[in-house]
């Protein structure tokens, strides 16, 4: 745990906005409380529950409402306040906000000491898909994977089924063996193939990655079609592009899985201790935090629920830090300590300490139970991250 420097209050007690529910959203939130109790807290969020996403994949063996935190839950525990709206910033509007210390909603003005943006970025393919056979990240937060799968399986009675997974990166990848693993459960014959824009799956993370899922997915029987790009999914068939050819050609396709990736739609840069940047001057009462910040500093920018949690807890500090005396604030230098995919329910691929150091099957899975349990330990007011 990083302990707050020598600091003296300036006043008792502190308002703070938070815009966004995600992980560094709570992150800030919790570490605010740790560290100030009286801290008087707005979030605000469109929805009404915290999801926590890295779980998603897991639908295929447990219920969605396992991932949820309802807001109002956080209410009763924190004693902050949770308003159910969406904000979005110009340049403009953040001067405004550091200005008059106001943020506008539609039917409310909140007064505050410090905001902090924690808005998140969207996923490619966001939006629900138009086409019945099309889906995408987004249906998998609104509905169980077993319950959409098998609702698929029981309206296509066509006797060679096929499911394409679009993606092969971190979360196209766990959701592909975990639906490998739902259709043994329920016995069915259908054909799964991966489509990847890459040549290999995993390119992000180190070779042994990327090396370990295909060997997995070659011992399952997975088909896999890289340097291939989707075109549509149609009634029975599924069109693609190869990517060094352009050519096009189909293949039998009772559905396809779309998993696109993050796509940075707004992204806030922020200095080395979080505040946002608006033409190159810091607002010295707005920060910025998870998927949609950017820092200009040698911390990891990457779009993870770790590195999300780290510049919440960061700024949680900062803020603090910023609002006594002598005011020194902490640069966010944090690195990654590893990083695990799971590979199905009873296998995972991942490094630890230094990206040379790899580690799969049951001891890598474990890694990466243990670190979603930090974090649901810290939903409840427990720190327990070390570093």
């Amino acid at each position: 745990m990083a302990f707050l420097p020598f600091n003296i209050a300036k006043q008792k007690k502190l308002k703070i906005v938070i815009v966004g529910g995600g992980y560094a959203g709570l992150a800030a939130l919790t570490n605010l409380l740790q560290f100030a109790p009286d801290t008087d807290i707005t979030l605000i969020d469109p929805r009404t529950q915290h999801l926590k996403i890295t779980h998603l994949h897991e639908t295929f063996r447990y219920p969605l409402t396992d991932l949820l935190f309802s807001f109002r839950d956080l209410e009763n525990r924190f004693g902050c306040r949770h308003v159910l709206a969406s904000v979005n910033f110009d340049k403009n509007a953040l001067q405004n906000c550091q200005k008059n210390k106001q943020l506008i909603l539609d039917e409310a003005t909140l007064n505050f000491d410090y905001m902090i943006i924690a808005s998140g970025c969207e996923n490619s393919a966001s939006d629900a898909m138009d086409s019945k056979n099309v889906l995408s990240l987004y249906d998998f937060t609104t509905t169980d994977g077993s319950d959409l799968l098998r609702k698929f399986l029981d309206q296509n009675k066509a006797s060679s089924q096929a499911i394409s997974v679009v993606g092969g990166g971190a979360t196209g990848i766990q959701f592909l063996f975990e639906i490998k693993q739902f259709l043994a459960r329920v016995k069915s014959n259908a054909e799964l193939r991966l489509i990847h824009s890459g040549e290999h799956v995993l390119e992000q993370f180190p070779d042994g990655f990327g090396a370990y899922a295909e060997s997995r997915m070659c011992d399952l029987n997975i088909a896999f079609y890289p340097k291939t790009y989707y075109s549509e999914q149609r009634p029975d068939t599924v069109l693609l592009t190869e990517k060094i050819t352009k050519k096009q050609f189909e293949l039998p396709s009772s559905a396809s899985i779309l998993f696109l990736g993050k796509k940075q739609q707004k992204t806030y840069t922020a200095n080395a201790f979080g505040q946002v940047l608006v033409n190159q001057k810091p607002l010295q009462n707005i920060f910025a935090v998870g998927d949609c910040s950017h820092y200009q500093s040698w911390g990891s920018n990457t779009l993870t629920a770790q590195s999300a949690v780290r510049k919440g807890k960061l700024v949680a500090r900062n803020i603090l830090r910023h609002s006594g005396f002598p005011g020194l604030l902490e640069p966010y230098i944090h690195h990654e300590l590893g990083y695990v995919v799971s590979i199905g329910p009873a296998d995972a691929v991942g490094w630890l300490v230094s990206e040379g150091n790899l580690i799969t099957g049951i001891p890598a899975l474990t890694i990466k139970e243990l670190v979603e349990a930090q974090y649901d330990l810290l939903l409840t007011g427990i720190d327990t991250y070390l570093v």
